[in-house]
């Protein structure tokens, strides 16, 4: 039940950073991710190693993304804390969970930046950062359901 709070305590406060200041501190999402593979080690040792992999895999894939979009234009296309976030949540959800989250994620913003963009009239949403980590929460959240329900 402590893992659970923990899980869920550090989401709202990323989630309020980033909507509050868009940025993702390194105090909570390094903590989100220590506290997983913590979790997995006292709790689910046998799922240990998928959480590792979990947090290496959701580094690298989004560090790819950002360095290679920052390469390519010249800016950053989404912020560092967005990398160290999904490692966090790969390491709570195991690396399997990975691509689900990422989809979920980026429906949820499109969905948010649509209808943005229908109540506002303003048709040029790329000129407005959206801050993703709500929406990587979300999808923890809802990827990771059954997983946090047995804690």
């Amino acid at each position: 039940m402590l893992f659970l709070f923990i899980y869920l305590f550090l989401n709202l406060l990323l989630v309020w950073h980033d909507i509050r200041s868009g940025l993702l501190p390194d105090r909570f999402t390094c903590s989100l991710l220590w506290a997983g593979l913590c979790w997995h080690s006292l709790s689910h040792m046998a799922f240990l190693p998928y959480a590792v992999w979990g947090a290496i895999a959701g580094y690298s894939a989004f560090a790819a993304v950002y360095w290679g979009y920052r390469l390519w234009r010249g800016r950053e296309g989404m912020g560092y804390g967005d990398v160290k976030y999904f490692s966090a949540l790969g390491a709570w959800h195991g690396w399997e969970s990975l691509p689900t989250l990422v989809v979920i994620a980026s429906l949820l913003a499109c969905c948010v930046a649509g209808i943005r963009c229908i109540c506002t009239h303003n048709w040029q949403p790329l000129k407005n950062p959206l801050p993703l980590g709500p929406f990587l929460a979300a999808a923890g959240l809802l990827t990771g359901y059954p997983t946090l329900v047995s804690f």
